[in-house]
């Protein structure tokens, strides 16, 4: 980066299922950019979707009081319009890059990607194609089985095509128990366990109210490992990291309210069994067309069919119990480097492509 300070953009709240996590996230970003470094103007989406200059919210963010976020983000002013946030401000000498920090749809899905480029900004993370792969499941499944990538055995259907013999199908693919998920959501929201067809339609019913599309997944028994994935040309990626959920699997709360999960990093594996998660995870990185930064989530079956890919997260948690800032860390590399890294990236990136659309421009495309 130049000497000249980043005007960076943080972008945080949002419409979906995942507000309060991507607040908790923004608190710990906001706390770690170095202000020598960055102008850092912090906005924030409320659940209703309106855009707002965050102020009351940057002073909670500075108290760290992260649980009050979200109700002093919905208590902003007036609205602001996106494209024009998002843009370089007049007479501004640095660049501005956006750092969207909005998980789940609305956010994480390719849309606030898509305004970034309609704006000309650099911004952090996946493209607009990357993200909305990696987003919907049944996309991304379907994409890391024709890379030939190892997964669990899953079915994908869409509300108005579930029948009546769901649970016999069910039963013949998949076999119990199993999971259900909205194919749009992330954060373990909405997700299900069924452990028989007597469990499975009040487990998709609470599928369909956050998503059309349900992903039904059989329930593997094995260890749950994560990969972080950084950089381009090439991607790099971190120490594994393993997760011990306390609950009966690593659901909302396990994740972000009770901390109860015990995370090794790294985790316990042989160099050999390093080296075979890693690639996997950088295959599939690939193969979601993800740039820059993921979290690539494995099962790791022992004795069995080994690393199972489960899913690509485009926006993983940024959180102080988040496994992609842990994992990066023992890999070495800090939190607020791990912050430049990503930025730099964006500005690489919209360098080259502001290359490649002047050539275009000049050969009269």
């Amino acid at each position: 980066m130049s000497d000249q300070r980043v005007r960076l953009v943080v972008l945080f709240g949002g419409r979906s299922a995942e507000h309060e996590v991507s607040c908790t996230s923004a608190v710990h970003v906001l706390q770690a950019v170095d202000p020598a470094r960055y102008d850092v103007v912090p906005v924030g989406v409320t659940r209703e979707g309106r855009w707002v200059l965050a102020e009351e919210a940057a002073k909670v963010l500075a108290a760290g009081g992260p649980t009050a976020l979200p109700a002093a983000l919905a208590a902003e002013g007036p609205g602001l319009e996106p494209l024009a946030t998002v843009a370089d401000e007049p007479g501004q000498t640095g660049a501005t890059v956006v750092l969207g920090l909005l998980h789940g749809p609305f956010g994480e899905d390719g849309t606030v990607q898509g305004l970034c480029e309609l704006a000309g900004v650099p911004y952090v993370g996946s493209g607009v194609l990357g993200s909305a792969v990696a987003m919907d499941k049944i996309a991304a499944k379907r994409l890391v089985g024709e890379a030939g990538l190892p997964q669990p055995r899953w079915l994908g259907l869409r509300a108005w095509d579930i029948g009546e013999d769901l649970a016999a199908r069910v039963r013949a693919e998949l076999g119990w128990p199993v999971f259900v998920k909205p194919a749009n959501l992330g954060s373990s929201v909405g997700v299900s366990k069924a452990k028989a067809s007597d469990e499975l339609d009040a487990a998709v019913a609470l599928a369909l109210s956050y998503d059309e599309w349900v992903v039904i997944e059989e329930a593997v028994t094995g260890r749950e490992i994560e990969v972080g994935v950084l950089g381009e040309r090439p991607p790099q990626a971190s120490v594994p990291g393993e997760i011990r959920p306390s609950r009966e699997f690593y659901d909302y709360e396990d994740k972000y309210l009770v901390d109860g999960a015990e995370l090794l990093v790294p985790a316990p594996l042989s160099a050999a069994e390093t080296a075979e998660v890693q690639g996997l995870a950088l295959a599939a990185f690939a193969a979601v067309r993800a740039e820059a930064m993921a979290r690539v989530d494995f099962f790791y079956e022992e004795g069995g069919r080994g690393f199972l890919v489960n899913e690509v997260n485009t926006i993983p948690g940024f959180t102080p119990i988040s496994m992609y800032p842990k994992v990066w860390e023992a890999s070495g590399v800090s939190y607020a480097e791990l912050v430049d890294r990503l930025v730099e990236l964006a500005l690489d990136r919209h360098a080259r492509r502001s290359d490649r659309i002047g050539r275009r421009r000049g050969l009269g495309g």
